[in-house]
């Protein structure tokens, strides 16, 4: 028998969902997980499980196109245990090897042979949570959108009658009968695979309803990793505000701070402007290094220039860069172009700041950053977001941006910020 359950919200097993969520799925409803092939519903759906079992209930996969070895697989790939995950196949009987050239149709097979077995599975198991992958092959069966429409009705007031937090999956339907779920289940989850003419392949996800949650709306980029789904909420900057003390922020050059009138203002946004090779990236090293004599932490997100070639020229400064890095006060990001999409550098700057409690980042350059997300739409905006979340939080951000052409008014700014 499960463990008594008091908590009002089930974890989904992953920590940025939860917090999209405001703490997890509310109990004992049935939600829905769409998305194409390759975005991470399976995925989903175990981690959700294995969070059940961490929490001492009985869970219950029931799947209905992989078969119990793929799934297997796919916990291995991630470094997973399924011991205490229940696993069920549903789907149709194998053909004998004699009939392998038959024509075989699932339309052919009754829908009661299918969905039987799987609820007697629930009542032998008594589960409080339940995934079903995935709702296509119930589709086919169905052969008509109403009996679809009665069959997800009746599964569903199966498992709400037993206490039963239920995640159905699906791929979507070509023909537009998935849409009638949508005022069936409780909660819609859609996942989005992005393939950009560059670089790695972009995932993000968005809440279409949930009912009686007050859930943090809009699209939210995720990674698939060794380990699971990593999303990365959407940054909103209002919820970040604090106090904190607005002294001066010194570069450590008697001259430079005399031109800002004795330093950068806690909680600003500078950018350093410029043609290259006129000390933008030096300048702010510069800043990186007084912060850190300081005893501040400070992270440099660089996108353009190698760590080695950073650590020569600060050493020819006489920057004592290497030192801080060793230190710990000083932590350099090399971003790898095309690799980042614009929540996960929000999420990253975020650890640095709330884990690492740095007062000082610098960002080398926008352009590095614009070029890395050549495809993404709205980055100005996303970045006047984060820049707002640091000025909230009193750290002090120092960006570069290169400019393009010949001195003088010729000059281009290649970005509006």
């Amino acid at each position: 028998m499960p463990l008594p359950i008091t908590q009002s919200v089930a974890s989904t097993g992953i920590s940025g969902l939860d917090d999209v969520l405001r703490g997890g799925f509310p109990r004992n409803r049935v939600y829905l997980v769409r998305g194409e092939p390759g975005t991470g519903k399976t995925t989903v759906g175990l981690q959700f499980l294995i969070a059940g079992v961490a929490a001492g209930e009985n869970v219950l996969y029931i799947t209905l196109s992989e078969t119990v070895e793929e799934l297997q697989a796919v916990a291995k790939s991630h470094g997973w245990s399924l011991d205490g995950v229940t696993l069920f196949y549903g789907g149709p009987p194998e053909l004998p090897a004699s009939e392998g050239s038959t024509l075989f149709h699932s339309s052919e097979i009754e829908l009661e042979e299918t969905t039987r077995p799987l609820i007697r599975e629930a009542e032998r198991g008594n589960p409080s949570r339940v995934v079903i992958d995935s709702l296509s092959e119930i589709r086919l069966l169905s052969q008509s959108p109403l009996r679809y429409r009665r069959q997800i009705m009746a599964l569903k007031q199966f498992f709400s009658g037993r206490q039963c937090t239920t995640i159905f999956l699906d791929d979507g339907s070509p023909d537009g009968s998935g849409a009638n779920l949508q005022s069936i289940v409780h909660g819609i989850l859609l996942l989005e695979q992005i393939a950009p003419l560059y670089g790695a392949e972009r995932r993000r996800l968005r809440l279409m309803k949930v009912r009686g949650v007050n859930f943090r709306g809009g699209f939210h980029d995720f990674r698939i990793q060794t380990g699971g789904v990593v999303v990365f909420p959407r940054l909103v900057a209002a919820e970040h505000r604090q106090t904190f003390s607005e002294e001066p922020v010194s570069s450590g050059i008697l001259g430079l701070d005399g031109l800002v009138g004795g330093g950068l203002d806690r909680g600003t946004t500078t950018l350093l402007l410029g043609p290259s090779g006129v000390g933008k990236s030096s300048i702010a090293v510069q800043y990186a290094s007084a912060a850190a004599k300081r005893g501040e932490h400070v992270v440099l997100f660089t996108f353009d220039e190698g760590l080695g070639t950073l650590l020569t020229r600060s050493e020819a400064l006489g920057v004592p860069l290497k030192q801080q890095i060793e230190s710990g006060l000083i932590r350099i990001h090399q971003v790898d172009p095309a690799e980042l999409s614009p929540g996960e550098f929000g999420w990253l700057i975020r650890r640095a700041v709330e884990d690492d409690g740095a007062r000082v980042i610098v960002i080398d350059t926008l352009n590095g950053y614009y070029n890395a997300m050549p495809e993404e739409k709205l980055l100005s905006v996303q970045l006047h977001e984060l820049f707002s979340y640091l000025r909230q939080r009193g750290v002090s951000v120092i960006a570069t941006m290169t400019q393009h052409g010949f001195a003088g008014p010729e000059m281009d700014v290649p970005i509006d910020v």
